[in-house]
């Protein structure tokens, strides 16, 4: 499958409603994969509908018995579970100087909690191999002021990409993380303010569109990255490459 095609193969994006998720859940059903879009959002099923080889479940990444369902009903279905995308994910606004421990929770839940439950329930039934693939963030690799509980989550779901990788390569079980700059998405208008200025500050001087970090998940998820593991590919325009 050197072109990528995944004919046969059956993949969970999680947040998969809207936006970047939306976008990764259609470059893998355009390349032949059957696709579970997961979401808590009910407007899933709408995007679900726009194409014969996605179905949807309403689904919380932050719980587990959700996941079982999840799991469950994806196996009932197609039989196999051979990529998962975690990519749901929240932001939320947290300081030193204005520290909201509950806010801080639930930003763990999903964005740390949620991967790390979406693992341990799905590579056990990745039989004969697989990928995982992390959404994370160029958060993970830097410091962000005012979104400590967002750039927490993500710091730790990269250090668990790349632990998780090396416990299951012997299952023949991938595991990578996607690590996102400025993408056009809902979630970078939560996060920051002047996007304009923003874009002026990424040396390719714009932000990022959904579908190019669809692409990068379609990638890790197809047997073209058949010898990539624990590892970080960054997708920003060139913002990080201007840090120390």
């Amino acid at each position: 499958m050197r072109d990528g095609d995944m004919t046969g193969r059956v993949v969970i994006v999680t947040g998969g409603a809207q936006g970047q998720g939306a976008a990764e859940a259609s470059v893998f059903a355009e390349h032949g994969a059957d696709v579970v879009i997961a979401d808590v959002d009910p407007v899933g099923a709408d995007v679900a509908r726009s194409s014969p080889r996605c179905s949807f479940e309403e689904h919380d990444a932050s719980d587990q018995n959700s996941w079982n369902t999840l799991v469950a009903g994806t196996l009932s279905c197609f039989g196999r579970i051979d990529v998962l995308v975690n990519n749901a994910g929240v932001v939320g606004p947290g300081s030193v100087v204005d520290f909201d421990l509950d806010a801080y929770q639930r930003v763990i839940a999903v964005n740390q909690t949620g991967p790390l439950l979406g693992m341990l329930s799905v590579a056990p039934h990745m039989r004969g191999g697989g990928s995982i693939v992390n959404v994370c963030s160029t958060a993970a690799s830097t410091g962000v002021p005012g979104i400590i509980p967002y750039v927490a989550s993500k710091w730790a779901l990269r250090g668990m990409t790349k632990s998780v990788a090396i416990e299951l390569a012997g299952q023949g079980i991938r595991v990578n993380a996607i690590l996102p700059g400025r993408i056009d998405t809902a979630l970078l208008d939560d996060a920051v303010e002047d996007t304009a200025g923003a874009a002026l500050r990424i040396p390719l001087g714009r932000v990022g569109r959904t579908w190019e970090v669809a692409r990068l998940a379609h990638f890790l998820g197809s047997d073209l990255s058949s010898f990539c593991t624990g590892a970080d590919f960054v997708v920003d325009g060139g913002h990080t490459a201007q840090l120390p």
